[in-house]
């Protein structure tokens, strides 16, 4: 598995304007950001055995990151 972070601007290139203007018109969109960051963090620190978990937590971990980075391409969408 890769331990490369997942940074949301590498993930939507050319989206980093609309990134941030969500961010600060949108407190959802705020709101999802920072958490697709923070369980982006742990996965990050998961995957380089800075702060080990079990395969389960790290697998749930990375769902919960996939569902998060989902639902702000959706949210760009119909910005």
């Amino acid at each position: 598995m890769s331990n490369t972070p997942h940074d949301i601007y590498e993930d939507f290139p050319g989206e980093a304007e609309k990134i941030h203007a969500l961010k600060a018109a949108d407190t959802h969109f705020a709101r999802i950001l920072d958490e697709y960051h923070e369980v982006n963090r742990q996965v990050h620190r998961a995957e380089t055995m800075v702060e080990p978990v079990d395969q389960l937590a790290e697998v749930e971990m990375r769902k919960k990151r996939a569902a998060l980075k989902d639902e702000l391409a959706r949210m760009l969408a119909k910005a």
